[in-house]
Formats: structure tokens, sequence, C-alpha cells
């Protein structure tokens, strides 16, 4: 079986183009900046009022204050799953107004940056509600400071409480924006 008359220029053609796109060179990697991680902040103390979201009835007052190693972070929380292991964490961004609470963004590591909804990270972390539906908070979170404006700095942030019922597991359930102690 022999080939068309026009295959073979065809053909040519074809080889010639996919042997120009081997060997250009490669777009180069996009590069982010570099982040400007700070020790320490320009505030002592924070305070973050935990309001309901998602219909749930938590909330709870967070005080923040500035250690060595990041920012530690203890307070109380009430109308939690009785019993149940619920989710404390810093979001991107200080908004609260929508319902679900889904203006604070995804998860944020302050050492890392924003991070996609539901990673696994230590900013705070777990806490765990008693019988009474009450956690007690004492957690750090590493690398975060207060105040000044660094990468790591979560003033202006929200710090979320995430849901512990079948079906809600990591629903927002409370929510904060992160200010400044006067």
């Amino acid at each position: 079986m022999s080939m068309p008359s026009f295959a073979t220029p065809l053909l040519g053609a074809s080889l010639l183009l996919l042997a120009a796109c081997a060997s250009a060179p490669s777009p180069r990697a996009a590069t982010t900046p570099p982040r400007h991680i700070a020790s320490t902040g320009t505030e002592a103390k924070a305070i973050a009022n935990l309001a309901s979201a998602s219909g749930s009835l938590v909330s709870g007052r967070m005080v923040l204050v500035q250690v060595e190693g990041g920012v530690r972070v203890r307070g109380l929380v009430g109308g939690l799953v009785r019993n149940g292991a619920h989710g404390l964490q810093v979001h991107e961004r200080g908004d609260c107004s929508a319902v679900d609470a889904r203006g604070a963004g995804r998860y944020y590591d302050p050492l890392a940056g924003a991070q996609q909804d539901g990673a696994v990270g230590t900013a705070p972390g777990r806490i765990v509600a008693g019988p009474d539906g009450v956690a007690q908070v004492d957690l750090l979170v590493p690398g975060a400071v207060l105040g000044g404006g660094a990468d790591n700095d979560i003033v202006g942030r929200s710090l979320l409480v995430l849901g512990a019922t079948p079906g809600a597991i990591s629903a927002r359930v409370a929510c904060a924006v992160i200010t400044a102690a006067q």
C-alpha cells in the first residue's frame, strides 16, 4: 500500500514541528517571592471573639500571646459536640461575614503560607470538648507572630473552629478575626 502524494510533505512538516517543540527552551518555572518571616511581632497580645457560623451554637473567646517560638492561644469554646474532637485553625483572611465563614479563606500556616482547605497542619490544632460541650484551649501556633506585617503575622487573619459531627467534619462552626489587644 503506497502513501498518497500529499501525505509525505504533511508528515515531514509534522515531524519538523515536533522537533522544534522538543528543542525549544522550557518556560521558566513560576517563582514565588521570598517570604518575610519575623521572629517577633509588634504586639504582645491579641483577642479572637469566636461567633457561631454555619448555624451552630459555638462561641468563645481566645487570648493570643506572643511567646518564644510562636503564639499561645488560650480560652474557652462552648456549644461544641459533647466529648467531640474539633479543629482550631488560623485562616488566611480576616473575614467572618459569610454565614458559613467561607470569607476567611483557606487554612493558613504562618511558616508556609496559605494551604488548601482540609490541609493537615499545626496552626493551632485539635481541641476536645468535655461532656458539657466546652473545650479549654491551650495551644501553640508555631512560628506565628502578632503584628508587624510580616508574612507570619496572624493579626488580621481569622481563627476558625471546625465541626466534629458526622457529615459536618471540617464544617466551619465558629469564626473570629484576630485583633490586637488594646
